[in-house]
């Protein structure tokens, strides 16, 4: 999927791994935890990933209101890019400190949804890798867990972290921690497909787990960026990755697709693979028909409409570059979850220009600094030279400064 001081030592993490849950276990007593809002399992195994620091983060308040979707996995908790083993976000924003992504979730939680949260993801640094061993890996992930008052959280294993067989141990003996210590806390691993069900790593991640007697609510995979294109193809990956289930932990058909889960990519994935409505559908009906744990894609952030619509055959962080309403995608969780989604959706082209007096933007025009235009009622002021940067897609570090309403 897409994107991170010193080591704790052993009397320090199980001083800091006591402190997190002796905090954890006050804020319950206390009712600070938010219960009026904790959801269901199957809400927590629907929930899409949102980035709240990157990709135009959309408001997640809109997406309930326009989907009826409830729950949200935010990413990614990574290790400080300068190193050390306490969590961020993306490697830049200390946990510890954070306002910005604890007010998106009592946003989230004001209008009755919920949060999990998940680690890792593509590239980066991983706790995994930074940390001294399962404990302070588990204590450093139990910060985020008392801070947010989680009852969901993912394992996103993939490269490069997943090549590393300690590291790997590490995530996993710190799942199996927090799962141990946080009863009813509910747990994913998620990591990459191929067509066989998933890759040597992915295995011996099963290896690793079934060595450690963890077993998580689901393992899923992520049939895309592997040669899969359409719906039947990720099926046929979900079927074989069954069969891996079965055979490394002994379970019998029913029981590995109960633990098993799927994590897809809407619209147009990294290597131009092409994922539509139609096929999300095809992979729900396959989900409900085989009774798996999770439905779940890569990500909110990308549920809406590129323009033009095909992105000009190109993948986005902030667009699906196939044709869709805003949350088109959404609402296959919501289905998932068991819940009927609205039935009307908002717009979504921009709002007429109205008074604006800069020419309208186009996709295929060239920009250089200092050239103005106008889209979606705004005027916008390029800082360089760029063609087909759609206004506001890549939010304050684009290429396009908002100048405000017309």
């Amino acid at each position: 999927m897409r994107r991170l001081r010193a080591l704790l030592s052993g009397v320090a993490t199980a001083a800091l791994a006591t402190a997190g849950l002796a905090a954890f276990a006050a804020q319950q007593a206390s009712g600070a935890s938010a219960d009026a809002t904790a959801l269901s399992n199957r809400w927590y195994a629907a929930a899409p990933y949102l980035m709240p620091h990157d990709n135009n983060p959309p408001d997640a308040g809109a997406i309930m209101d326009a989907s009826g979707l409830k729950a949200f996995q935010l990413a990614f908790i990574l290790a400080p890019n300068g190193g050390g083993c306490s969590p961020t976000w993306d490697g830049t924003s200390p946990v510890s400190s954070d306002t910005a992504v604890a007010s998106v979730i009592s946003a989230i939680r004001a209008k009755g949804g919920d949060v999990s949260v998940s680690i890792g993801g593509y590239g980066g640094t991983k706790l995994g890798q930074t940390c001294s061993d399962a404990a302070a890996t588990a204590a450093a992930y139990q910060q985020v867990i008392t801070k947010y008052q989680l009852k969901a959280i993912d394992f996103d294993l993939e490269e490069p972290e997943y090549e590393n067989t300690a590291a790997i141990a590490r995530e996993i003996g710190a799942a199996k921690i927090l799962q141990q210590n946080n009863p009813g806390l509910y747990v994913s691993v998620t990591t990459a497909g191929t067509a066989d069900g998933t890759g040597w790593f992915g295995k011996q991640m099963l290896n690793e787990a079934k060595a450690q007697g963890f077993t998580p609510n689901n393992f899923s995979i992520m049939p895309f960026d592997g040669g899969f294109n359409g719906a039947a193809a990720q099926t046929s990956a979900l079927t074989n990755f069954n069969a891996i289930l079965r055979s490394t932990f002994g379970w019998d058909e029913a029981t590995a697709y109960a633990h098993e889960g799927f994590s897809g990519m809407n619209g147009r994935s990294d290597t131009g693979e092409y994922f539509t409505q139609a096929d999300f559908q095809t992979v729900l009906d396959f989900a409900t028909g085989h009774h798996m744990d999770r439905f779940t894609f890569w990500s909110l952030n990308r549920d809406r409409q590129c323009t033009p619509p095909d992105n000009n055959g190109k993948t986005s962080g902030t667009c699906s570059s196939v044709a869709q309403s805003d949350w088109d995608f959404a609402k296959y969780s919501v289905k998932f979850a068991g819940v009927t989604p609205p039935t009307t959706t908002p717009p979504t082209t921009p709002p007429p220009t109205g008074s604006c007096t800069a020419a309208a933007w186009s996709s295929s025009a060239v920009y250089t600094g200092g050239n103005t235009v106008s889209y979606g009622g705004h005027t916008w002021k390029a800082k360089w030279w760029t063609q087909n940067e759609t206004p506001g897609s890549t939010g304050e570090w684009g290429v396009w400064q908002d100048l405000g309403p017309c």
